[in-house]
């Protein structure tokens, strides 16, 4: 052990020798410990790291598995994760060693998430409890692929909550109208959830809009960038996925009130956002127009749903629905439909009309052969 005192300050710290991966001996100092034993945790910790070893606490892997991760997922997606992590994960596992985390900790984990409420009193829902499960799963998983932990002990754990998701909610041609006729005091909400509602693209999309995206001779816009306000700054993000890099056709109405509104904002420039909005604007504006309107409270996710059913309601196909919301058209099909009709009944009878008159001939001359068949039989 290194660990010394720092007379002056009367704290702690530690001076230890390491080597980094590319095999070179390092020096590393850690300074303003209260106690002597807290350094000398840490020393042992750091070091463990170093060697990529199971015998470090899930609170020392932590830091490592977040550099490890750190250049592979989005912005947002790693403050779900750390807040996830680090408010209901490492509070309870986070002293113990990675090695030593067997399957009756993680029930006993399990069983204390489950008994906690939110600020309202409520259980996390189903959905909830199953994102906290994996991301300590997937920690566990990298622990074992990169740091020679043996197995992950969730594998021997039945997984708590649910992949159900909450129920799909849409809103009805009229419902929309109604609400929308409520948020017409304001121009930025009114463009902002027509370009939802007409255009079925994702509420990240909607607010990353700049007057440099729109094609009004062509009645088009590119999405190519999604918008979320992260730490009070505001972050541009790519979409979601490579097919939601897209071009989508719009209505000519809609062109013309994206213009309309551009006369009357001149000072937004090519590459400003067209709005200043954020989701927390979105939400209060979803709450206020539904309250004015007396329509059913969605999600501004639930827009989505609302144009994808208008569409089937159309007699769009679910290909050409997923190219204009930047999914695969299996996604389509698995998330609607419950929503397109069914055709079963449709398909039996054009087949029976392809068969045409054929079926009855076909069935005569088998029954014919059948019965010729037999008299040859019999006269034997």
């Amino acid at each position: 052990m290194s660990v010394s005192k720092d007379q002056a300050r009367g704290t702690y710290y530690v001076q230890c020798w390491y080597k980094d991966w590319t095999g070179k001996r390092c020096k590393k100092t850690k300074r303003g410990f209260k106690t002597k034993k807290a350094a000398s945790a840490w020393e042992v910790d750091f070091l463990r790291q170093m060697e990529g070893t199971p015998d470090m606490t899930l609170n020392a892997f932590y830091d490592l598995y977040c550099k490890d991760m750190d250049k592979k997922l989005r912005n947002t997606t790693k403050l779900n994760k750390t807040n996830m992590i680090e408010s209901k994960i490492l509070p309870y596992l986070g002293e113990k060693k990675l090695a030593e985390i067997t399957p009756l900790d993680i029930l006993s984990w399990q069983s204390a998430i489950q008994d906690e409420r939110t600020s309202n009193g409520l259980h996390y829902r189903d959905s909830y409890l199953r994102s906290i499960g994996n991301q300590l799963s997937a920690m566990l998983n990298h622990a074992v692929r990169y740091y020679n932990l043996p197995s992950n002990p969730m594998s021997k754990v039945d997984r708590m909550g649910s992949k159900k998701t909450e129920e799909m909610k849409f809103w009805t041609k009229e419902e929309y109208k109604a609400f929308s006729h409520e948020i017409m005091d304001k121009d930025a909400s009114f463009l902002l959830f027509e370009l939802l509602h007409w255009l079925g693209i994702r509420s990240g999309e909607a607010l990353a809009l700049m007057p440099q995206d729109f094609d009004f001779k062509r009645n088009r816009v590119s999405i190519t960038k999604t918008y979320v306000r992260l730490n009070g700054k505001d972050v541009f993000n790519p979409p979601k996925t490579k097919k939601s890099v897209r071009t989508v056709v719009m209505p000519q109405f809609l062109s013309d009130e994206v213009q309309d509104y551009l006369i009357a904002h001149p000072l937004i420039k090519p590459d400003d956002r067209l709005t200043n909005a954020t989701k927390s604007f979105l939400a209060h504006e979803m709450e206020r127009g539904c309250k004015q309107a007396g329509v059913k409270r969605i999600r501004i996710h639930d827009l989505r749903h609302s144009h994808v059913s208008l569409l089937i309601e159309m007699g769009f196909s679910a290909l050409a629905i997923a190219e204009r919301l930047g999914h695969e058209s299996t996604e389509v099909t698995m998330m609607y439909a419950h929503l397109f009709p069914n055709k079963q009944e449709e398909m039996a009878e054009r087949l029976a009309i392809e068969r045409g008159p054929m079926a009855a001939t076909l069935f005569e001359e088998a029954r014919a052969m059948k019965e010729a068949n037999d008299e040859r039989e019999e006269h034997r």
